[in-house]
């Protein structure tokens, strides 16, 4: 009787485990939706529309970052003169996926491109009482929503072309890789200290009632870190919270590549432009899955990079088939529109 016991004591134990186990060989689930445009984009997040310094069109106070100030811009070899306008685009989407080649903004279609599967998601607790460890494969994604949904037509401002899969993680060795990563970022190896860590608390302050501090761009405000550039998170604190840190990860990745450019500010008024380093202010982010986040906090559903999730990622996650996030990514776009 006691071998039995002890026995169904093991299997109890296995049980509780298994789900563990799970996320560490990369099994998991493949779900997803494609964001409707209707109901899971908040539209008010292009908001101010500007002209020059001053704001022409804005509901709910959305947040804005400087514009040129001057109404009048200029250009071309033989200059058109034209009206400078700002506001912001929905042009790029991201997602930070369990399963290898999951693609959730696509309805969770499973890609098996029929070569050795990378890692997938991995969720570890450290020795003792150190923080819970995770890691994520992430997807970028061309979107230019509001050009093949026509909503606007013959404007120039409006990036064009179609829905697109632009960067797989899992592709990618320096994704997996803190030491490979450097090759992208050496630059890390100079925050890896307690003084910048703990200057990453005025930029969580700073992102939380505005934009973040692009003086401190390594940091990635309330997330943590925003260093190395890869999917490995030290703190994991749900779902939410590093999914966030993930799409900023990817983003300033995409920038450091050359894949992502500047278009906003006098510099971007007559198209876009290299920034090897992030502008974190010149993002906003709103979650289209699992839940949309198109419940306004003050009158807003966007949230610019770095700014905690206490409030607005609460109740976002569930098991199962709400363990994977997509974010729909708000660009600042300044642009000369010549008549």
């Amino acid at each position: 009787m006691r071998t039995r016991h002890v026995f169904s004591h093991i299997l109890a134990l296995a049980g509780l485990c298994l789900p563990w186990a799970a996320h560490g060989a990369g099994i998991a689930t493949c779900t997803g939706k494609f964001p409707n445009p209707i109901t899971d984009i908040c539209w008010s997040c292009i908001l101010p529309i500007t002209i020059g310094g001053a704001t022409l069109a804005n509901v709910g106070g959305q947040e804005d970052i400087p514009n040129p100030t001057s109404p009048l811009c200029s250009c071309g070899v033989n200059p058109t003169i034209g009206l400078s306008i700002g506001f912001w685009e929905p042009a790029r989407q991201v997602e930070a996926v369990r399963k290898p080649f999951c693609l959730t903004s696509l309805g969770g279609v499973d890609l098996d491109p029929g070569i050795p599967a990378p890692e997938g998601a991995r969720f570890t607790h450290a020795q003792g009482d150190g923080d819970q460890n995770s890691f994520y494969q992430a997807h970028f994604y061309v979107n230019p929503v509001m050009d093949w949904l026509q909503v606007v037509t013959d404007f120039p401002c409006l990036e064009h072309g179609s829905f697109d899969l632009a960067y797989l993680t899992e592709v990618d060795p320096l994704w997996n890789d803190d030491e490979l990563t450097l090759i992208l970022n050496p630059d890390a190896v100079l925050f890896a200290n307690p003084i910048a860590v703990a200057a990453c608390a005025a930029d969580c302050i700073a992102a939380s009632v505005g934009f973040g501090l692009n003086e401190l761009f390594w940091c990635a405000g309330c997330q943590g870190s925003l260093y190395p550039l890869d999917g490995q998170s030290t703190v994991h604190m749900g779902g939410v919270r590093t999914s966030a840190l993930m799409a900023q990860r990817l983003t300033a990745k995409m920038h450091r590549e050359l894949l992502a450019w500047g278009w906003h500010g006098q510099a971007g008024l007559c198209g876009p432009y290299f920034l090897p380093v992030m502008d974190k202010s010149a993002y906003k982010t709103q979650l289209t899955y699992p839940i949309p986040n198109t419940d306004k906090d003050n009158g807003k559903c966007c949230q610019p990079f770095g700014r905690t999730t206490v409030l607005w990622g609460a109740g976002k996650e569930y098991p199962v088939q709400g363990e994977d996030f997509a974010y729909m990514l708000f660009r600042k776009r300044n642009c000369c529109v010549g008549y």
